[in-house]
C-alpha cells in the first residue's frame, strides 16, 4: 500500500464528521460533483413519500394548516440561516436562484435611489447572474459595468447602485473576500448582493456578521436539496422594511387571502415570497437539511481544506508533470470547496474517469471540476480519485 493510501485511512479513521456519511445514500462512486448536486439523504425518500401520500393524498387542503406547507418557506429559510451565519427571520425560501438574483439586485437598485445609476456585476460571474443583471438594469434604467472582483473597490463611487458577486467563482473555485468587498460596497453608499451558490453549506459566510445586505443561493449542492430543490434569498433585517419587490404576488402579500387589488406587503422575510411554494421540492429540502443537525460550519471547512489540500498533494505525486494545470489558489483564504484543473482533452478525460468510477464535472473548453463535500467525501475517495486520474492521464486517449 502506498503511502498517500495509508495516510488517507488513517485520516478517515480520525475524522469526526465521517459518521455523516451513513446518513446519504452513497456507493462504491468516489463522487466529486456534489457543487453540482448534492448526494441523496437517506431520510428524504420516506419523507417525500408522507408529503405525497398522507399529506396531499389524505389531508389534501387541510395540509397548508395542518402539515405546515403555508409556513415552510420561512421555517426552512431559519434552518438555512445558521448555515449562512445570519439571525432568524431573515431568509425565505422558494424559486430558482435565477428568479431571486433579478428580486434582490432591482430591489437594491431601488433601495439605494435614483440618483446612482450605475450597476456593478462580476465580470466572471456565472453566465445567468450576467444576463440577470443586464435585464435589470435595463429595466431600472440603469448603466452596466462588468468588473472582476478585485477591480470592485477601485470601481466604486457615488454613482454605484449595487453590486452582485459570487463569493465562490463556479470554474476555478476562488474564494472572494466577502468581508473586505462588502464593506467597501457599504462605505461607498451602494448595496451589496452576493450569490452563495458555491460557498453555502461547505464553508462559513458570515452575512450577519459582514453586513451583507442581500444574498441568494440555491439549495442542490452542498444542502443536498435535490435536483431543481427551491432557493433562498436573505434581506438583511435592518432593510427589510425598504425591500420593494419587482415581483409582488399573494404569497408576499400583507393579507394573502383577502384578495385585494393594492399590493401590500408583508412584514419581515415573507415579502421575499411570490406565489405558491413548491411544496414537494420544499419539504425534501427541509429534510435533506436534518443531516446538518449537530454539524459545525467551522468543522467543515476545515475538513474541506484538508480535503482539497489533500487533493493536490496526490495529484503531484500522481500524475505526470505537465498534464495539468491547477486554476484554483493554493491560499485557504482564496479556496473554496472545489479543485479546477485545466487539461487540454478535458472531456475525454471526465469521460474516461466517470467510467472507472470518479464523478466530477466538465466545464469548456479545457476544464475539470472536483467539488469536495465533506459531509460524505473522505480521504480515501480523494486519494483513489488522484490516482484514477493519474492512470488516465498516463495511458492512451481513447
Amino acid at each position: 500500500m502506498s503511502e498517500l493510501r495509508e495516510r488517507a485511512e488513517k485520516a478517515d479513521a480520525v475524522d469526526e464528521l465521517a459518521a455523516k456519511r451513513g446518513e446519504f445514500v452513497l456507493d462504491d462512486v468516489v463522487y466529486l460533483d456534489g457543487n453540482s448536486l448534492g448526494a441523496l439523504p437517506v431520510a428524504v425518500p420516506g419523507r417525500v413519500e408522507d408529503v405525497v401520500r398522507r399529506q396531499w393524498g389524505e389531508l389534501r387542503i387541510r395540509s397548508w394548516d395542518e402539515s405546515g406547507w403555508w409556513t415552510a418557506p420561512e421555517r426552512i429559510g431559519d434552518r438555512i440561516a445558521p448555515l449562512v451565519g445570519a439571525g432568524a427571520g431573515q431568509i425565505v425560501v422558494g424559486d430558482s436562484t435565477s428568479v431571486n438574483v433579478f428580486k434582490a439586485l432591482v430591489a437594491a437598485v431601488r433601495m439605494a435611489g435614483e440618483g446612482r445609476d450605475e450597476i456593478l456585476v462580476d465580470a466572471t460571474t456565472f453566465p445567468t447572474d450576467g444576463y440577470i443583471a443586464e435585464s435589470a438594469a435595463r429595466m431600472t434604467g440603469r448603466t452596466l459595468r462588468p468588473v472582476t472582483p478585485a477591480e470592485v473597490p477601485s470601481a466604486l463611487g457615488d454613482r454605484t447602485a449595487a453590486v452582485l458577486l459570487n463569493h465562490v467563482d463556479y470554474r476555478t473555485g476562488r474564494l472572494h473576500d466577502l468581508p473586505a468587498l462588502t464593506a467597501a460596497v457599504r462605505a461607498a453608499g451602494a448595496l451589496s448582493v452576493w450569490d452563495l451558490c458555491h460557498s453555502a453549506g461547505a464553508l462559513p459566510v458570515g452575512l450577519d456578521e459582514h453586513g451583507v445586505d442581500l444574498a441568494v443561493g440555491c439549495t442542490y449542492k452542498y444542502l443536498n436539496g435535490g435536483p431543481g430543490s427551491p432557493a433562498y434569498l436573505y434581506v438583511r433585517r435592518g432593510l427589510q422594511d425598504r425591500f420593494d419587490s419587482p415581483l409582488p404576488g399573494w404569497n408576499s402579500h400583507a393579507e394573502p387571502f383577502g384578495m385585494r387589488a393594492e399590493y401590500e406587503p408583508a412584514p419581515g422575510s415573507p415579502r421575499g415570497r411570490v406565489g405558491t411554494p413548491d411544496i414537494l421540492s420544499m419539504l425534501a429540502l427541509e429534510t435533506a437539511l436534518e443531516v446538518w443537525d449537530g454539524v459545525s460550519v467551522d468543522a467543515v471547512r476545515a475538513k474541506s481544506l484538508a480535503l482539497t489540500d489533500f487533493f493536490l498533494e496526490c495529484v503531484a505525486e500522481y500524475v505526470p508533470a505537465g498534464r495539468v494545470e491547477c486554476l484554483t489558489p493554493v491560499a485557504h483564504a482564496e479556496r473554496g470547496s472545489q479543485v479546477a484543473l485545466r487539461c487540454d482533452d478535458a472531456g475525454d478525460v471526465m469521460r474516461r474517469l466517470v467510467e472507472r468510477g470518479v464523478v466530477g464535472d466538465f466545464r469548456a473548453p479545457d476544464v475539470l471540476r472536483f467539488g469536495f463535500t465533506p459531509l460524505y467525501v473522505g480521504f480515501a475517495d480523494v486519494e483513489r480519485a488522484a490516482r484514477v486520474l493519474g492512470e488516465v492521464l498516463a495511458g492512451p486517449s481513447s
